[in-house]
């Protein structure tokens, strides 16, 4: 009878160290610092390269295309050949214009010999002049047409793109090349609607791609467009490239805008504010504390009241934590003095 009341004290004794050890453990956290330094807030938006006062080529009439002059990439000047198109049936109008032309020159001198003789009126001699001049206008600007089927460079530059092959039928809406100078460029980014009010012509911006990894390219607002787009709920805001370094056209941006900045504002790391609050860690203890935060930055927060610098913060903190529970930032310490073996 002794010993089983010494088990069942034995096993109470187990259950109220395993309910202690689960109540009292430290929880494990990560904690971040509160430092001082310049407070960012940016708009992001994404970004695409393209050349200033790009010029698109279509033809002026439906018809194939019978031969292509240049490739993507040419350096073309004004004037230069790129594209001719099918003339057979243009030609087949200026035959028959021609013809019509000769016979209205062979009618007219005919009846100007009358008149001379007497045998016809002015009123005729009036009518065939004009049915010459008539035919023989139709004719020069039939000719005249045959410019059309030659597609021309209309300023100097690369061309940037070709969307023409030979037996392609072209038409007035459909463009076959687009011609620029890649050595002047602008990026054009779309913004959100709801962070359009705080962006300003002059604000700076830095740039980045993953084509380029580690690199940031800095650049300026230089237009925002008046109208956005309703369906796409945001804007279209000019960038202007600060630096020279070489964009390809048509690439993709990450765009971050620098609407605000501050020097030496209060930090606290991406994750420590939540609701209005943050939680404090003090003798190894989290203290839920009430802050009031300014700028939010990418990966930093302004707190303008409830902290100060040298306080220690959880960074994303788990559920369920109480005000004044037990952690341990293990986890932290781990990494901090992990190094190479």
């Amino acid at each position: 009878m002794r010993a089983r009341w010494i088990f069942l004290g034995l096993l109470v004794a187990l259950v109220a160290a395993a309910f202690a050890y689960r109540t009292l453990r430290p929880t494990p956290v990560e904690t971040g610092e509160v430092t001082r330094g310049k407070a960012v807030e940016v708009v992001y938006a994404t970004g695409f390269v393209e050349v200033e006062e790009p010029v698109e080529i279509a033809a002026r009439v439906t018809a194939p295309v019978v031969d292509i002059r240049v490739k993507e990439g040419d350096r073309v000047t004004r004037g230069t050949l790129l594209a001719t198109l099918d003339i057979a049936d243009l030609n087949a109008e200026i035959a028959r214009l021609a013809a019509v032309t000769r016979g209205a020159e062979a009618e007219a001198r005919r009846t100007l010999v009358l008149v001379e003789r007497g045998f016809a009126s002015k009123a005729a001699r009036d009518n065939v002049i004009a049915n010459r001049d008539a035919a023989r206008a139709a004719e020069k600007a039939a000719r005249e047409r045959l410019e059309n089927y030659a597609l021309r460079a209309g300023v100097n530059g690369v061309v940037l793109r070709r969307d023409a092959e030979p037996g392609d039928l072209a038409s007035p809406s459909r463009t076959l090349f687009v011609i620029g100078d890649p050595a002047r460029i602008k990026i054009t980014a779309t913004v959100d609607e709801r962070d359009i009010p705080r962006v300003r012509v002059g604000q700076q911006a830095l740039m980045s791609s993953d084509a380029y990894a580690g690199r940031i390219f800095p650049a300026r607002v230089r237009e925002i467009t008046p109208g956005g787009d309703p369906d796409q709920r945001s804007f279209r805001v000019r960038l202007e490239p600060l630096s020279n370094d070489p964009l390809p056209v048509g690439m993709t941006l990450e765009v971050n805008i620098v609407t605000r900045e501050k020097e030496g504002a209060l930090l606290v790391p991406d994750g420590a504010v939540e609701d209005g609050h943050v939680w404090r860690v003090a003798d190894g203890r989290a203290k839920r504390t009430p802050v009031q935060t300014g700028i939010v930055g990418t990966d930093r927060t302004e707190v303008t009241e409830g902290l100060a610098a040298g306080d220690t913060v959880l960074v994303n903190p788990p559920e369920g934590l109480s005000d004044g529970a037990r952690v341990s930032s293990q986890a932290n310490a781990a990494k901090k003095t992990a190094g190479p073996r």
